[in-house]
């Protein structure tokens, strides 16, 4: 069998996942590793060949990748990491600002039928597979609408997108956010209600930030409260904590979730669709989506295709190693 050859573009929480599930899929291999660090990921990987991400020709000869797995954050990194990557290698994301899902589609679009390159963007858990439930329950019955909740649990869930962009704000060393559903929506749409939520009507966000020694305070949380896309339409409680109260009290990555619908039947019987998960490592969770999309995404090039793709584009066997024999008599 010959192996898909993987790179992994960024090596943070994600980009540890994908290393540590590349080692559960056998007709895979990690060829290397770009990053903007270089030094600190070949201290944490000693033997694992890393080079520069600028430096496309350096890895592009000496990694010889199929697919390349990008692992930066949605707020910084992914929107300049994308179409650049994108001209030299296939490339798998979980760009996960949904607001924005469209323009970045359209770029990767644009950017990958120039160079004859399959992107396929956004995946994860949601975006990703939530989107993809979210369109069947839509279609399994009609005239529902599909709503998405996360952090369900008393702790809530850490979302990997919205801490990072906690980070990026100017003063801030280190921070968590962790979304929490509120109850009522849940049971407004398990009515069969389909109300009108606003984005804020659905999840309260909550924040932990480390200060830099210095950091104006007020300036911070202005800047969590205002920031679009992320925070301002939501009732968000900002709360400074030490490093060590971060690292010991907010330590781990669970997150988990539901989509739900609900409407009638053709006969006007109630029916209900939901889908859950639980992750207790989200970047994890992350990492194992992503790497089963290389693997769609390299089949894609070897069909020659070539564009933005989204789970909704894809079939489902191209991201299973199993056969359409053993699909057929085992999992159907």
């Amino acid at each position: 069998m010959e192996k898909i050859r993987v790179m992994i573009v960024g090596y943070g929480n994600v980009g540890r996942g994908v290393f540590a599930a590349l080692g559960n899929n056998p007709d895979m291999e990690l060829t290397g590793i770009v990053s903007r660090s270089v030094e600190r990921v070949k201290k944490e990987l000693p033997g694992t060949p890393v080079l520069p991400v600028e430096d496309a020709a350096a890895w592009k000869a000496a990694f010889r990748p199929d697919v390349a797995i990008l692992c930066g954050g949605s707020k910084d990194d992914l929107p300049k990491q994308g179409p650049q990557l994108i001209r030299e290698v296939n490339t798998v994301d979980s760009f996960d600002n949904h607001s924005r899902i469209p323009e970045y589609w359209a770029s990767m679009e644009a950017a990958a039928k120039a160079a004859g390159h399959v992107s396929v963007i956004s995946t994860g858990w949601d975006p990703g597979i939530f989107s993809l439930e979210r369109v069947l329950a839509g279609a399994f019955i009609p005239g529902a609408r599909p709503y998405g909740f996360y952090g369900l649990g008393p702790k809530g869930g850490l979302s990997m997108g919205h801490s990072d962009a906690l980070r990026t704000i100017p003063g801030v060393r280190d921070a968590r956010q962790f979304t929490h559903a509120i109850p009522e929506a849940v049971d407004r749409v398990r009515r069969g209600e389909n109300p009108e939520f606003q984005p804020g009507d659905m999840h309260t966000r909550e924040c932990f930030v480390v200060l830099e020694e210095g950091a104006d305070k007020e300036a911070v949380t202005r800047t969590i409260l205002e920031m679009p896309g992320y925070f301002a339409p939501y009732k968000t409680t900002v709360n400074f904590v030490s490093q060590q109260e971060l690292d010991e009290k907010y330590k781990g990555f669970p997150h988990d979730g539901l989509v739900v619908a609900a409407g009638v039947t053709g006969k006007g019987h109630s029916a209900v669709a939901e889908y859950r998960c639980q992750w207790e490592s989200n970047p994890e969770a992350t990492a194992n989506v992503l790497v089963a999309h290389a693997r769609a995404a390299a089949r894609l090039a070897r069909e020659g295709r070539s564009g933005a793709f989204t789970i909704l584009d894809i079939p489902a066997t191209y991201f299973t190693t199993l056969s359409r024999e053993e699909l057929l008599k085992h999992w159907m």
